[in-house]
């Protein structure tokens, strides 16, 4: 029998509104490593395994938009907990009136595939090429093909997995950043049987 909580929430019924959190607090690179540019973004995350397709949502007037749609490409950067306050930094200045890499100490990197920079100081950048834009309201959908991951190699165990527990990575609910907490459990270990030990 599957363990629950035994408490039950009373609850208030609001209009309807994006409220799912936590979310990750990325930092999207566009633009070219001559005239980069970089913004956070929190509307993003995974639509397809096979082929790797992932979308970041940003608002038309944003300067970023246009970089994007004129290149259709882009880098999602993760950003670790020493990064947080360039990454709150580049969610409410604009790329129109100062240059955010050189605000912030950030550092455009090429790129393996992709013309937009990546950021040098995160631990893993996602290269991503722009497959399709759905105009949903106060944001636009980028929806893109994942051309290359870059991970730090300090990231990468003695059995080649990411370990991405060690990134330190951060986290965004409700107009706040959060560094992760305690490990609570891994994928499947609700099913996984208990190992019997040999007994001799």
């Amino acid at each position: 029998m599957t363990e629950v909580s035994d408490k039950q929430f009373e609850k208030e019924v609001w209009k309807g509104s994006v409220i799912t959190s936590p979310i990750p607090p990325t930092l999207v690179s566009c633009g070219t490593v001559d005239a980069p540019n970089v913004l956070t973004v929190a509307w993003t995350g995974i639509l397809c395994t096979r082929p790797p397709i992932v979308y970041i949502s940003v608002r038309p007037e944003r300067y970023s938009y246009d970089l994007i749609k004129q290149t259709g490409e882009f880098v999602i950067n993760l950003p670790t907990e020493r990064l947080v306050r360039a990454v709150d930094m580049c969610g409410v200045k604009s790329g129109r009136n100062c240059d955010k890499f050189a605000l912030t100490g950030l550092t455009p990197q090429p790129s393996s595939q992709v013309s937009a920079p990546l950021v040098a100081e995160c631990p893993v950048n996602i290269e991503c090429r722009v497959r399709d834009t759905v105009q949903l309201g106060s944001h636009d959908m980028f929806i893109a093909d994942v051309t290359a991951v870059n991970a730090a190699k300090e990231l990468i165990d003695e059995k080649g997995r990411l370990a991405l527990e060690r990134a330190g990575l951060i986290a965004y609910a409700h107009g706040q950043y959060f560094a992760l907490g305690k490990v609570l459990g891994s994928f499947g270990w609700s099913v996984k049987k208990k190992l019997r030990r040999n007994r001799k």
